[in-house]
């Protein structure tokens, strides 16, 4: 297909390969492109715009809310509910899930999103981005239930990112590859620019927060000092930044579980799957250091997950070290 073509135009095109499609897919991102349009207007307004800087709250991750947190969430939830395609949402910024309202018309899908990934990093001018997820219904009824959230990775339907950096690019994937599209300013259009991307099979690249390696497992230090000996450190601290480099690059994440917090970092929900989603479609892979992230039965909405993910030979080698 011809670098440079609409995001709707390659949906349509996709759309019609499949004989079964409804096109719900394409309202749904299209909706949600719209949402990041708007996120990135604020993000390259900062330092001037009011929506930087802290809350005074804390989320239920007991993490402090930044003002970009509740304006993204409050964009995608209004950007969405009202496409008459989703039975309920769930956000990383919100204790539970957000039934569409009866009065609107509910449809046959679940999105759970991640609306600022890194915001932190806003105020210092680093990447950040946003994360989404798409699934079936899949309780019996019009009304969603929590259910429908506790889903295994393999289920989805549809996972992506939108990345916030020197230029606003979406990557996303329907199970049938990885298409990356890359924002146009002048045309306000988000235009494919990497068809089909395949990360490499070994990359040189290691990406993970160092200070934590005292309280990290003998297996996760003994990887690390394996990585150290040939590859090269670039760690961003915003999972979707240093996810995205390493995808085009390669190489490997790690946000292992340590001594302080046995299950790590990362929401399994609205982080973990949807990149082990995109990587497998990429050729790579994604654990948490013992089993498939994507095979991984969720029991809360919000729970905790170790993640490797990357290269597909760097994270079978963090598997032998982790198993060890």
């Amino acid at each position: 297909m011809q670098t440079g073509i609409t995001l709707t135009r390659f949906i349509i095109e996709e759309q019609h390969k499949n004989p079964q499609a409804t096109g719900d897919f394409t309202t749904l991102l299209t909706e949600l492109t719209t949402a990041s349009k708007l996120i990135g207007r604020e993000v390259n307004k900062a330092g001037l715009a009011e929506t930087m800087g802290l809350t005074g709250r804390t989320n239920v991750h007991g993490e402090d809310v930044q003002m970009l947190d509740e304006f993204a969430n409050s964009v995608i939830i209004r950007s969405v509910d009202r496409t008459g395609k989703l039975a309920a949402l769930a956000s990383e910024e919100m204790e539970d899930f957000y039934p569409i309202p009866e009065q609107n018309v509910r449809g046959d899908y679940i999105l759970v999103f991640d609306p600022v990934d890194g915001s932190s990093n806003i105020d210092v001018n680093v990447s950040i981005g946003t994360i989404f997820s798409i699934y079936r219904k899949k309780s019996a009824g019009e009304a969603a239930t929590l259910e429908d959230f506790l889903r295994k990775g393999v289920e989805q339907l549809c996972a992506g990112y939108i990345i916030y950096g020197s230029s606003t690019m979406l990557v996303y994937t329907t199970g049938h590859g990885v298409h990356g599209f890359t924002l146009d300013p002048a045309l306000g259009e988000f235009l494919l620019s990497h068809e089909d991307i395949m990360t490499p099979t070994q990359g040189g690249i290691y990406s993970t927060n160092e200070s934590n390696y005292p309280n990290w497992s003998n297996g996760v230090q003994g990887y690390v000092d394996w990585l150290k000996k040939g590859r090269t450190a670039r760690y961003i601290g915003s999972l979707v930044s240093d996810f995205h480099r390493n995808l085009l690059k390669g190489g490997v994440f790690i946000y292992p579980g340590d001594t302080n917090s046995p299950q790590g970092k990362l929401r399994l929900v609205y982080e973990a799957n949807p990149m082990a989603f995109i990587i497998q479609q990429a050729g790579g892979l994604a654990t948490n250091g013992h089993q498939p992230i994507l095979e991984l039965q969720p029991e809360e909405l919000h729970q905790r997950v170790p993640l490797v993910v990357g290269s597909r030979k760097d994270v079978e080698k963090a598997r032998e070290f982790i198993e060890q």
